[in-house]
C-alpha cells in the first residue's frame, strides 16, 4: 500500500530518522554535482531515435533529475530528452514543480512498489511511445524499498526496472547504511519493523548486482567512490 501522510514525516526531533529516505533537505548535505560528476558517458546507451526518455525513481526535491538532464542533452547534443521524476512523498515532488523551469521534465507523486505506481510509470513510457525507457536512475533508494519491505519486494523492483530500460544506472546503499538507518530510527522511538527479518543482508550490494547481471543484462561501467563511499553502476541490455 502507498505510504498513508503520518509516515513520510520524520519520528521525533531528527530530521534523518525518516522512513522512506524522504529527507526534507537532502541536497544541502549531498550536493548532486557529486553525482553527476562521478557519471561517464559510457554508462549510457547509444540513441536508436530522436529521443530519449529516462525515468528518475526517488528524485526527492529534483535537483538532481535537473542536473542530469542537462548531463544527458550534452551527452545527446540535439536530441530530445524527456525525463519522468517521482518519489513517494507529496510535499517533495510539490517544491520540486515549483523549482522546476524545465518543461520536458515531469514530476509525479508516486509509490513504485504499488501496482497504480508501476501503472503510471508504464503509462508515461506508453504515451512516449516507447517500449522501453533509454534510462532508468535509481540512486540510493534500494535500501529504502528493501528495509519498509523485504527481500522479495526488492527483488521485484530491481526485475521491474530491468524489464522496462535499455540503461539501468543505479547507486545501491551497503548493509552499513541499513543499521545506521535503524540505529537513527530507534533512537527516534520507533524502528523499521522488517529489519530483523531481512535475509538479505550483510553482501545486499552484491545481492543486487548479482540479479542484475542476470539474465538480459550486464555491467558495463562502475564508477569510482563517491566522497560518501558509493559507487554507481551502469547496466545495459545485451543486443541480440
Amino acid at each position: 500500500m502507498p505510504a498513508q501522510n503520518e509516515e513520510l514525516s520524520f519520528s521525533g526531533s531528527d530530521p534523518g530518522a525518516v522512513k522512506y529516505g524522504n529527507f526534507i533537505n537532502y541536497y544541502s548535505f549531498h550536493s548532486s554535482k557529486n553525482r553527476t560528476n562521478n557519471l561517464d558517458p559510457k554508462m549510457f546507451p547509444t540513441a536508436v531515435n530522436d529521443i530519449i526518455i529516462c525515468l528518475d525513481v526517488g528524485c526527492n526535491t529534483g535537483e538532481l533529475t535537473k542536473d542530469m538532464y542537462l548531463y544527458l542533452k550534452n551527452i545527446y547534443n540535439d536530441l530530445s530528452v524527456k525525463m519522468l521524476a517521482i518519489d513517494i512523498d507529496p510535499t517533495l515532488i510539490e517544491r520540486a514543480k515549483e523549482g522546476n523551469d524545465i518543461c520536458d521534465i515531469t514530476f509525479i507523486t508516486c509509490d513504485i512498489v504499488s501496482d497504480a505506481g508501476r501503472k503510471l510509470v508504464q503509462d508515461y513510457k506508453e504515451t512516449q511511445k516507447k517500449q522501453m525507457f533509454d534510462v532508468i536512475f535509481c540512486f540510493s533508494i534500494t535500501m529504502w524499498i528493501h528495509i519498509n519491505n523485504g527481500d522479495e519486494k526488492l527483488i521485484e523492483l530491481l526485475n521491474f526496472l530491468k524489464g522496462n530500460t535499455r540503461s539501468l544506472i543505479i547507486e545501491p546503499q551497503p548493509w552499513k547504511c541499513y543499521k545506521n538507518a535503524q540505529r537513527r530510527m530507534k533512537r527516534s522511538g520507533k524502528d523499521f519493523e522488517l529489519f530483523e527479518s531481512l535475509k538479505i543482508r550483510d553482501n545486499v550490494d552484491k545481492k543486487i548486482e548479482e540479479i542484475l547481471n542476470k539474465n538480459n543484462h550486464t555491467k558495463v561501467y562502475e564508477s569510482p567512490l563517491s566522497s560518501w563511499n558509493r559507487k554507481i553502476l551502469s547496466y545495459h541490455l545485451k543486443m541480440n
